[in-house]
């Protein structure tokens, strides 16, 4: 109960604040969102910064005007959940959040769009740099003069994919009692809401290294370590194998929790039901798959897919047509990607 506690005034301070909110400037337009009233993105913090630029991009070409909210999505889909939010367009780090926490209440599909892998990111200033990068990276971050950190698993998904790598980790190098070990040595002091936010402490050296997603650390400049396939959550073809990393969360009642299975990193968005600019927010989503808006996502160093992987019922009929690349309707072959 006193975790819960602290996760809901978590999200009213969030909320109560400006931080993590953008706006831009009216720039006239027939739709209602364009004419004044904005259309509102929740973004989850690695996505902040491409979703801003596509943001940007969309609102240079069609005169839209935008407010967004970056936050970790377990706290974006509990500010739609519990706090009774409304947002015009969803994009989480794990796509799973939807069926987890958000259907059928709030959303009856998402799109698969992006995809990630966690990487170990370092600061300029970084101690036994020259180990870490041989491939001991193991046995720096263990060490007691070295600061690591992570994110919060119950707000940000890079949270508990990152309890999720120790776990493989474990396996992969066969070395008993590793993850409780690389989990201690992140310590609670280095654990952020977003994994975003550590790359500020990075660059202030208030740490040495911090696990976050691949697109994070090029988009900041910075350095990382990359650790095998086998463990950074980024290969489709070792779907399975993840699948034995398991990590328990907060769940949408108090006292409540639940289990999240490791998977190949995916990113998902979504219209919610209800949402008071959808059409314009279907027009932003239009422009995501187009070439323009792949190339702003890619040049955030996304892994964007070039056609959405569309799971769920009730979904529009614009959504299949990017996915099938027809203009009508039809149920799109990819769909039975569903896990």
């Amino acid at each position: 109960m006193r975790r819960r506690a602290v996760v809901a005034a978590t999200l009213l301070v969030a909320t109560a604040s400006a931080c993590g909110r953008e706006r831009t400037p009216a720039a006239g337009s027939a739709d209602s969102a364009a004419a004044g009233e904005p259309i509102t993105v929740f973004a989850a913090g690695s996505l902040a910064r491409p979703m801003r630029a596509a943001l940007d991009s969309f609102a240079r070409h069609t005169g839209t005007t935008y407010t967004l909210e970056s936050a970790g999505s377990l706290e974006l889909a509990r500010r739609l959940t519990d706090l009774g939010k409304s947002a015009d367009l969803v994009a989480l780090a794990d796509e799973d959040v939807f069926p987890r926490f958000l259907m059928p209440g709030k959303v009856t599909w998402y799109a698969r769009f992006a995809r990630n892998r966690l990487v170990l990111a370092y600061g300029a200033n970084a101690k036994r740099v020259s180990e870490a990068e041989a491939g001991d990276w193991r046995s720096v971050l263990q060490r007691p003069e070295v600061e690591t950190g992570r994110a919060d698993p119950d707000l940000d998904p890079a949270g508990y994919r990152t309890l999720m790598l120790f776990q493989l980790a474990e396996r992969h190098y066969a070395e008993p009692g590793l993850a409780k070990r690389l989990e201690a040595s992140a310590a609670r002091r280095n654990m952020r809401p977003k994994s975003a936010e550590l790359v500020a402490l990075l660059q202030s050296n208030e740490i040495d290294y911090a696990w976050m997603y691949e697109s994070s650390a090029r988009g900041a400049r910075l350095s990382f370590v990359a650790v095998p396939p086998d463990i950074d959550l980024g290969d489709e073809r070792l779907a399975a194998a993840y699948g034995a990393a398991r990590v328990r969360v907060l769940g949408a009642e108090p006292g409540d929790s639940i289990e999240m299975t490791g998977t190949p990193i995916r990113y998902g968005l979504t219209i919610p039901t209800g949402a008071p600019h959808a059409a314009r927010a279907a027009d932003f989503v239009r422009y995501l798959f187009s070439p323009a808006g792949q190339r702003v996502l890619k040049g955030e160093f996304l892994d964007a897919l070039d056609a959405p992987i569309v799971i769920g019922e009730g979904r529009p009929p614009f959504i299949d047509s990017l996915a099938t690349g027809r203009a009508g309707g039809a149920k799109p072959a990819s769909d039975s990607a569903r896990r």
